[in-house]
């Protein structure tokens, strides 16, 4: 009988079960759960995104395979779940950016960009006829200081200084809470970024992180070159 009654409330967006609870908002989740670890650092004068990607045939063309998404020159995104979906969501930060800097002639800050995009997302939660965004994102930049933003399929959007999402979120988070510190450098952060990821990945699957960094005084993110966090 209880089957039977989550099957009537899971069928439609806009109706909450008894006991409080969007299930189509809750599948989204675990589309987000399944996705591959995503990673997100700031640092003393930065920010950085690192991202793992399975490998999954040799037959790939290793460029097509992005998780790491530039928002603007200042700001960029990774995602865990279904990327179809980040790529939506990028788009929509991007022309929210291009729509401050004709409106303001500024460069847009971080917050209210990514503030937008959250809205977004969380209008998809309760209007028929579509269904919720399958992904979750770590939205980084820089405008006076560094900035991380976690935002949900819910459409909640959370403010972090070291976060992750994707498989394995409760242990790579544990990780990093007990092994990042406040005014860390940028290597050192790097380093927490790769290590959690090493840490936790599934190592029956070959993979490769891709890793991009914005430091105080730079033009634009600066994506790692795969040689160098071998080293790390």
């Amino acid at each position: 009988m209880m089957y039977g009654q989550q099957q009537a409330y899971d069928r439609a967006i806009t109706v909450f079960s008894p006991d409080g609870r969007l299930f189509q908002v809750e599948y989204a989740k675990e589309a987000v759960r399944r996705g591959a670890t995503s990673i997100g650092v700031t640092f003393e004068e930065g920010v950085l995104l690192a991202a793992v990607k399975y490998n999954f045939s040799k037959l790939v063309v290793p460029a097509c395979l992005k998780k790491i998404f530039e928002i603007d020159n200042h700001m960029t995104a990774v995602a865990a779940g279904l990327i179809a979906d980040a790529r939506k969501l990028v788009s929509v930060g991007r022309k929210e950016s291009e729509r401050y800097r004709i409106l303001y002639d500024e460069v847009p800050p971080v917050y209210p960009i990514a503030n937008y995009i959250a809205d977004v997302v969380q209008a998809y939660t309760q209007y028929g006829g579509a269904r919720p965004f399958g992904v979750s994102l770590l939205l980084a930049g820089y405008d006076d200081k560094p900035h991380l933003y976690e935002i949900e399929p819910s459409g909640a959007m959370t403010g972090y200084f070291a976060d992750s999402i994707g498989e394995n979120k409760k242990e790579v988070d544990a990780y990093l809470e007990k092994n990042y510190k406040k005014g860390m450098s940028s290597k050192g952060a790097m380093k927490l970024a790769v290590s959690a990821i090493k840490e936790h990945v599934p190592k029956d699957v070959p993979y490769s992180i891709e890793v991009a960094v914005f430091k105080k005084g730079d033009s634009s993110f600066t994506r790692v070159p795969e040689d160098m966090l071998k080293k790390l």
